[in-house]
Parts: C-alpha cells; sequence; structure tokens
C-alpha cells in the first residue's frame, strides 16, 4: 500500500512537471513574442515567480483534496488513474501546441477515475458545476473584458505619446506584468498537485493505511509543508524546460502582438487569476490568459483576432474534461485488473 501511494506522489509530481511546461506559455508567450525578452530568459524568470506563487496559499489545494470526492471511497488507483489520465491529455495537447487547461484534465481524470471505482454518484458534481463549469465560462469572460476595457483606457492614455515611447515605455512595463503573471500562474496551478497529493495522503489513512512518518501526513484538511514546496519545485522546473510549440501559438497565432498589447493581457489575467486562487476556485490559466490575448486584440478590431485559431483552441477547452475523464476511467479500470 505505502509503494502505490509512494507512486501516486511521483505521478503527481511528474504531472506538476508536465504542467510547468505545458503552461509555461501562459506567463511568457507575450513577452517572447512581443520580443521584449529572450525565451531561455524569459522561462527562466517564470521558473522563479512560478515557485514564489506556489508557495503563498493552499485554498485551491484545499478544493481539489475535499471538494470532488470523500477520501473514504477514494484509493490509490483512483488517483494515480486520474494523474495518468490527465498528463496523458496534457502531453497529446502539447504536441500538437494546443493550449489545453492542465487544471480540467486534472479534475475531468478525477472525475473519470471516481466513476470507474464507485460509480457516478461518488463524485461531487455540484462541486464540479459550482468550482469548475460555471468559472470556464466566467473567468475567460472576466479576463477578456478585463483586458479590453484596459487596452482601451492605455490607448486612451498614451494618445498624444510618441510611439517611440510609448513601445520602450511598454517593453518595461510588459516586464512587470509578465512577472505577475507567472506569479499568478503558480499560485493556481501548483496548487492542483498539492491538492492531488494531500487527497492522497488522507486516502491512504482513511483506508487504513500505515507505515508513514507522521510529519508527511496532513493534519485535517491542512497540506503538508513538504508537499507545498515539492509540487513549487516541480512545477518551477517544468517551466524552466520551457513550451516553445505553446508559446507560438499564444503569442502568434491568435493575434500579432505589441508590447503594449501584451502588458494589458497579462495584467488582466494575472488579476483574475489572483482572484481566483484567493477564492479557491481552480481556474484554468491557460483559458484566462488566452481570452485576455483575444481581448486586447479585439480592442483594435475584431478581424485583428485569428478566430479560426481561436475556435479551434475554444474546442480543445471543451474537450479537456470529459476526453480526460475517459482516459482516466480506462485507466482505472486497467490498473485494478491488474491488481486484482
Amino acid at each position: 500500500m505505502v509503494s502505490l501511494l509512494i507512486a501516486v506522489v511521483v505521478a503527481a509530481v511528474v504531472f506538476d512537471y508536465i504542467n510547468g511546461f505545458h503552461d509555461a506559455a501562459n506567463a511568457i508567450a507575450t513577452v517572447v513574442s512581443t520580443g521584449v525578452l529572450p525565451l531561455r530568459t524569459a522561462v527562466i524568470i517564470a521558473a522563479i515567480f512560478n515557485f514564489v506563487g506556489a508557495t503563498t496559499g493552499t485554498a485551491v489545494a484545499t478544493t481539489i483534496a475535499t471538494g470532488f470526492a470523500d477520501a473514504e471511497i477514494v484509493d490509490q488507483t483512483v488517483v494515480l488513474s486520474a494523474l495518468l489520465g490527465a498528463s496523458a491529455w496534457n502531453l497529446i495537447t502539447w504536441w500538437y501546441g494546443i493550449p489545453s487547461s492542465s487544471s480540467h484534465a486534472l479534475i475531468g481524470g478525477l472525475a473519470g477515475a471516481v466513476v470507474a471505482h464507485a460509480g457516478a454518484g461518488a463524485f461531487h458534481w455540484a462541486t464540479l458545476v459550482k468550482k469548475v463549469l460555471v468559472p470556464l465560462v466566467v473567468s475567460p469572460t472576466l479576463g477578456f473584458v478585463a483586458a479590453f476595457f484596459l487596452m482601451v483606457a492605455l490607448l486612451w492614455v498614451v494618445r498624444r505619446a510618441r510611439p517611440g515611447t510609448v513601445h520602450r515605455a511598454s517593453r518595461r512595463l510588459q516586464l512587470v506584468s509578465a512577472c505577475m503573471m507567472a506569479f499568478s500562474h503558480g499560485s493556481n496551478d501548483a496548487q492542483k498537485a498539492m491538492g492531488i497529493i494531500t487527497l492522497a495522503l488522507v486516502a491512504f489513512v482513511a483506508n487504513g493505511g500505515a507505515g508513514v512518518p507522521e510529519w508527511m501526513m496532513p493534519v485535517g484538511d491542512e497540506v503538508p509543508r513538504w508537499v507545498i514546496y515539492t509540487c513549487a519545485t516541480a512545477i518551477a522546473l517544468g517551466t524552466a524546460a520551457g513550451g516553445r510549440r505553446i508559446i507560438k501559438t499564444m503569442g502568434t497565432k491568435i493575434i500579432r502582438i505589441s508590447p503594449l498589447q501584451g502588458f494589458a493581457a497579462e495584467t488582466a489575467g494575472a488579476a483574475t487569476i489572483l482572484v481566483a486562487s484567493h477564492a479557491g476556485v481552480p481556474v484554468s490559466t491557460t483559458h484566462v490568459i488566452n481570452a485576455c490575448i483575444m481581448g486586447v486584440g479585439a480592442s483594435n478590431r475584431i478581424s485583428a483576432v485569428r478566430w479560426g485559431v481561436a475556435t479551434n483552441i475554444v474546442i480543445a477547452w471543451v474537450l479537456t474534461l470529459p476526453l480526460s475523464a475517459a482516459m482516466a476511467f480506462v485507466i482505472e479500470l486497467v490498473i485494478s485488473r491488474l491488481l486484482a
């Protein structure tokens, strides 16, 4: 039983690492595509701020650990299957350069694994609606609107300034906004892996497990400190590995973005994500920043956004939950049969 728990922790750390390089583009796509920073410098800065952001709270981790399924009906095969299903979907979308949601992949994987293990009634669908499906619509919409109006306001402020002055100032501001975006990404996304490890630890105890040092176990809903720093390190290292394929999609294929637009998109995105993190809502940072990029593009003119690319991204958003759930469902059945 301990060996299976170790496998779950390793899988969670691997998922967190994959999340890092899959979602590195969330923080740095605009700052790289506008030429403000070279890719390697950008990912290192993003990795540092991802780590710092990941250590600032655990509200989202608590939602993941306690909100979607009761620990008494979850075993290690369920958590392992959820992680493997989510990781598989992340790797598929990364390979094709599609900026899908790691968060929704994990939650979808958890739903599929729980249903395969204990039936549809074992999963908390009301929490899925409240904490995932509603924010799936609300958070990108808020990001789009915030970015749109922030961009309009910025254009009004600089309307009489020389283009060269605006360009130079925008490049400096974008350094700040990119750091803010990386910080907010860590504050939300790293907590998903923290929550899934905490769920595994609680389930281990609830199912009569023993042999794990007491300092490693959670007290109530509290996320152990070793889990926080392990996940923060994993997502930072993954971010440092980069994500060139998705950076290209987000930074150049949706719109051709300028430094001022990049600053507006990142600022609006960071603000939206930080509010969600504080509220314990596991939003998709990918969805938010993509919507913000579309928002700044639409503030110029609607045709500035390449809506064909945007439509493909939205399709990936819609498919992430059910397909990651289906993968985890099958994986859980296979693992359970192998261990029977």
